[in-house]
């Protein structure tokens, strides 16, 4: 690992202040590789905030286009950047950022094999996706290569946290919601959202990714972190693993 120059100790001073991260932290964040699925409302603080920490790679999947309703919460997109690939919109604010890391903006949406194709190589995945089917293609995935996932959502007043560590004894997020997608979930577009909670949520994701590479303190691994933003009520949940689970039961 290159050591760091003067310009990265600088900027990333106030984390090597820290002596949980220190110069060393720092590092293992520079020679890390994480993917993002989804560039909205927890995608654009989580991107930003990881690229903002030094993540040496980001890579991020998204399929949409900016669209003016997108704005009231995500923050990664201005209102010239209406009718723009979501990706290309995020990337170059997160270039903006940091230059000196490598993000690569994917502008589709990942079919099983393309997923574990670029999954394969990273550290870690945070799951800012907003349907259950892609959600529970991304836990497939990380159980098969045993990478890291942080999962969030976010709903009217109400977020979750997660992360499915995938050791022998943890939990993946099919033992927590079973492997059939719910036809009549609910959406931001049908159900609304406050816009601040994504931000809230987002930025809990990426605390985790970070703790994650680092080896930080204690992660969400068999917990789910549940808010109610407008009564400002945080709960824990204790996840057990199903010893059933048709997707993790069997690794190894």
């Amino acid at each position: 690992m290159s050591p760091m120059n003067d310009e990265a100790l600088l900027r990333y001073s106030r984390h090597i202040l820290l002596n949980d991260i220190d110069v060393s932290g720092q590092e293992k964040l520079a020679a890390s590789r994480v993917m993002i699925v989804g560039a909205g409302g927890l995608g654009c603080p989580a991107a930003m905030y990881l690229a903002a920490s030094g993540v040496g790679q980001l890579i991020i999947a998204d399929d949409d286009v900016v669209d003016i309703t997108n704005l009231q919460r995500q923050i990664g997109h201005s209102t010239d950047d209406i009718g723009l690939p979501k990706v290309v919109s995020l990337v170059g604010k997160l270039k903006e950022i940091n230059p000196d890391i490598v993000i690569t903006g994917l502008h589709e949406r990942l079919a099983a094999d393309r997923l574990n194709d670029v999954l394969s190589a990273s550290d870690a995945v945070l799951d800012c996706s907003d349907n259950v089917a892609t959600r529970l293609m991304v836990n497939a995935a990380a159980v098969f290569h045993k990478i890291p996932l942080v999962s969030g959502a976010a709903i009217r007043f109400e977020g979750q946290v997660s992360v499915f560590n995938y050791t022998p004894e943890s939990p993946c997020y099919a033992c927590l919601y079973g492997m059939e997608a719910d036809e009549e979930e609910m959406t931001c577009s049908q159900r609304g959202v406050f816009s601040p909670l994504v931000g809230v949520v987002g930025s809990m994701m990426a605390a985790e990714a970070l703790k994650l590479l680092i080896g930080l303190g204690s992660i969400l691994d068999g917990r789910l972190l549940l808010c109610d933003i407008r009564q400002m009520d945080w709960r824990s949940l204790i996840l057990r693993k199903d010893p059933l689970c048709p997707v993790c039961s069997g690794r190894g």
